[in-house]
């Protein structure tokens, strides 16, 4: 199935990708991977495993370099040679492991290694940024003067995805973020993700749940053997038909469908 990238009429795009390619060695992991991303706008990728996923998350935070094709950020041609590179592009990337140190406050994790202050800790201020930008996402922690380890796994998320919104990127991805959470947990981020659209970030959100993608993605690409296989927005597909984009079996029908009209314009008329 081609795929068929539409962005929200007048939405000023952040992020296209064209011809993406990523082999090791002789495995292609990307093949002519295409991709866009809105302000504003909730994009979910989706596929089984081994589909690419994670190696075009890599390839977006700069962990791995593409072998060829073009990535476009705000009409600009760009290349992510690094995952400093990627924060200075304006893309933040929270992985499914969060990186959380457990025996360090709120505050601490959202700040590590990013003091306000390279010669003195600005505590007060650090504090004061950490209210902000918890607030600004509606979040549920009861101080960051709390131990990450104390929290939920809705709020470890909630810490991760704030802390990558302190360098303003426009882009967040966001890396399996409802993975092994609770009902009221995962509830709790995806109205996070709801924040993040409402501010104008583009979010790209990996994910192998059905219901979670549905509630908060605009759009849907599904990614199958590291080839495009299907882009969807959300409320004009149904969940089965996402399913048979990710398995193959919408490919099997169109195979079957195309072989049966080859048969019948072979067969002569008696």
């Amino acid at each position: 199935m081609s795929p068929q990238p539409t962005t929200p009429a007048g939405t000023p795009q952040l992020l296209s990708l064209r011809g993406i390619n990523k082999s090791f060695g002789a495995v292609a992991a990307l093949m002519d991977i295409e991709l866009d991303v809105a302000e504003g706008e909730v994009v979910a990728i989706v596929g089984d495993n081994g589909a690419g996923k994670s190696t075009l998350v890599k390839v977006l935070s700069g962990v791995h370099s593409a072998d060829s094709g073009t990535i476009t950020f705000e009409g600009q041609e760009v290349s992510i040679p690094s995952p400093a590179a990627a924060q200075h592009l304006g893309i933040a990337t929270v992985f499914q492991d969060l990186a959380l140190c457990d025996n360090l406050t709120v505050v601490d994790n959202l700040f590590l290694g990013q003091e306000l202050s390279p010669l003195r800790l600005n505590e007060v201020d650090m504090e004061v940024r950490s209210w902000e930008l918890l607030k600004q996402l509606s979040a549920k922690i009861p101080s960051v003067r709390t131990q990450i380890a104390s929290l939920s796994g809705g709020q470890r998320q909630t810490v991760a995805i704030a802390r990558s919104l302190l360098g303003d990127p426009k882009i967040v991805i966001l890396d399996e973020p409802t993975a092994a959470l609770g009902v009221a947990q995962t509830a709790e981020v995806l109205n996070l993700v709801e924040r993040l659209r409402e501010r104008g970030h583009g979010v790209i959100m990996i994910s192998h749940n059905m219901a979670d993608v549905q509630a908060v993605a605009d759009r849907i690409v599904v990614l199958r053997l590291g080839r495009n296989n299907g882009d969807f927005r959300v409320g004009e597909v149904s969940t089965e038909e996402i399913i048979a984009a990710i398995t193959g079996a919408s490919d099997n029908v169109v195979s079957r469908r195309s072989a049966a009209s080859s048969t019948s314009q072979e067969t002569p008329t008696p």
